[in-house]
């Protein structure tokens, strides 16, 4: 089992031979996950390093670019294909999303894709209502049957061979990010001083708090988005807008206009929401690296501000 676990770190397509049922698969493999545990206590390093301004505008910098990858590509792209790409585009932001730890394109896309099937049912493995919100957060993927990508639901992205080889050897991606900034820092260190870094400063920084803030801010999207917020439309789960976790996840906290349609590429669906990751989509379309951008339907945007008004009429009579 632990050898199984380790080789895990390297190979995604290890797996056990046994069948992992609800009994086996939905235990926490705690020596599978132990570079993620590990990368949480990495963080404590920050009162070691100390920080600098470079440090703390990289880990923004690179926050909020493996966030776009997540949201505009993982998410709006691979999962949904609410917009259309070239093959070069699409393996690049696969390469960057991947950089973020969140493994491979397909095991994202395709537990995503399960979600919607099965939203906030027992079925769905990060539902915060049937499984509580630490196991909606993080504990469903730190599973057996959490590891396992969902390969059903992604036959159309399987057959790119560079996603399968992402997906297969998912921390290489996290690896030479992580190596990069450190000989980035390691080199400003020694002809740029007045910077005030140096490589493990730029490496805790750089790397490890932006992958840990940018891992536990898309998670909240599946446990958070799902207790707190409005309810704009009614849908079948418990999904809800949350403005907050829109401006962490540029522009995925408009949870509960996805759920109700989730085949348009913005979430933000008036003026006023919030959603810097189709803004950045808009860009892209300019200079046609993106196309076919996918509209919110007028007659929704109708229904959306129809219930909005009932929903502000309810509250005054009460």
């Amino acid at each position: 089992m632990t050898m199984r676990n380790i080789l895990q770190w390297f190979d995604g397509e290890v797996r056990s031979r046994r069948r992992l049922g609800r009994e086996g698969g939905e235990r926490i493999e705690w020596m599978r996950c132990l570079p993620f545990l590990i990368l949480h206590l990495a963080c404590l390093a920050v009162f070691l390093v100390g920080w600098s301004w470079f440090a703390v505008g990289t880990a923004i910098f690179l926050y909020v670019l493996r966030m776009f990858a997540i949201t505009g590509f993982y998410h709006r792209y691979f999962s949904h294909r609410t917009f259309k790409t070239s093959r070069p585009a699409q393996f690049i932001f696969a390469v960057i999303g991947n950089s973020s730890a969140q493994r491979g394109p397909l095991w994202w896309a395709g537990w995503h894709r399960h979600h919607h099937a099965h939203s906030d049912k027992p079925e769905d493995a990060h539902s915060p209502l049937h499984h509580g919100l630490f196991r909606s957060h993080v504990g469903w993927f730190l599973t057996g049957n959490g590891f396992v990508t969902k390969s059903e639901r992604v036959r159309d992205l399987a057959r790119f061979p560079e996603l399968r080889f992402l997906d297969r050897f998912d921390w290489i991606a996290p690896s030479v990010l992580g190596v990069g900034i450190f000989v980035l820092g390691w080199i400003l260190e020694v002809y740029a001083p007045g910077l005030g870094t140096t490589a493990w400063q730029l490496f805790v920084w750089g790397f490890v708090i932006s992958t840990v803030v940018l891992f536990h801010a898309t998670f909240s999207i599946n446990s958070l988005s799902h207790l707190l917020g409005k309810r704009r439309f009614e849908t079948r789960d418990t999904s809800r807008n949350q403005w907050f976790l829109a401006l962490l996840t540029l522009g995925e906290g408009w949870h509960n206009n996805h759920h109700y349609y989730p085949a348009s590429t913005r979430q933000g669906f008036y003026w006023w929401e919030y959603d810097p990751s189709y803004w950045a989509l808009r860009v892209l379309e300019f200079f046609g690296i993106v196309w076919d951008l996918q509209p919110v339907p007028q007659h929704i945007l109708e229904r959306g501000r129809a219930a909005s008004r009932a929903q502000r009429s309810r509250r005054k009579a009460a």
